[in-house]
């Protein structure tokens, strides 16, 4: 019997994800993913100033390098690309399911940050920067329409995509869904809302909240706006109140920190 159309492409999908590898690329990104033991490691290549300064996690992680001329890196990155000469080819790494990780602790209220279609790697990569510095238990994003995980969002992170998850899901309006189920207080940033994020907490911070932020420009899609508990702004002093979506994240976990 002929396999119907739906299960090849997803099995040419399942293929395709299982061969996917990313080249990360300046000496943070690499120290970062050499030190951490769920990261598949395939292929390191290195200057002799960089492998000196890498040295220790090079030798921790069992990775052969390959010593390159600075004048001729041999990695196949992009020639804008900062790399400082270390380049390492990795799998993407594996997060696993939303209610595992997004689970608080028993201890304090848990938050997450749910990004809609945010592009942008160097965005993504300052909010995973953010979001671990004030404890978030994960960044999700849907896989279409959002910045896979890449050596630039790598080094942009600062090491911190080998930390703090980030869940790459089907569908935001469900992955809201989920953590609604789950208890959570789900805040959508809105720069026109008549609520502030502080009036939406207020006697809610033992209760787990997840906000949501939508690309700069169009911001959160009407499906999004809709799942969402409430919208919320940022309050702002003057008549100007337009953040960039990573300066925004942060100050929106600051003020809703349990």
């Amino acid at each position: 019997m002929k396999k119907p159309r739906w299960a090849i492409e997803k099995e040419q999908a399942k293929r395709a994800a299982a061969a996917e590898t990313v080249w990360l690329f300046g000496l943070h990104a690499v120290r970062d993913a050499l030190q951490n033991p769920a990261r598949e490691k395939l292929r390191l290549i290195v200057t002799k100033n960089a492998s000196d300064k890498l040295s220790e996690a090079i030798a921790a992680s069992g990775v052969a390098p390959e010593l390159a001329d600075p004048r001729r890196f041999a990695a196949p990155l992009d020639p804008q690309s900062v790399h400082q000469g270390a380049a390492l080819e990795v799998r993407p790494l594996e997060w696993g399911a939303l209610a595992e990780r997004c689970l608080g602790d028993g201890e304090t209220p848990p938050r997450v940050v749910l990004l809609d279609r945010v592009t942008d790697p160097h965005n993504v990569g300052a909010i995973l920067r953010s979001a671990e510095v004030f404890g978030a238990r994960a960044v999700i994003a849907p896989r279409h329409h959002s910045a896979p995980e890449t050596g630039a969002l790598a080094k942009t992170a600062s090491g911190a995509v080998e930390r703090q998850p980030y869940l790459r899901i089907r569908n935001l309006a469900d992955a809201i869904t989920e953590l609604q189920a789950m208890g959570y207080l789900v805040l959508g940033l809105d720069g026109d809302a008549d609520t502030t994020i502080e009036q939406a907490v207020e006697g809610r911070r033992d209760h787990p909240v997840a906000l949501v932020l939508g690309a700069e420009g169009p911001g959160l899609r009407q499906k999004t706006r809709e799942t969402c508990d409430r919208l919320v702004r940022i309050d702002y002093a003057g008549g100007f109140g337009s953040l960039n979506v990573s300066n925004a994240a942060a100050v929106a976990l600051y003020a809703v920190r349990p």
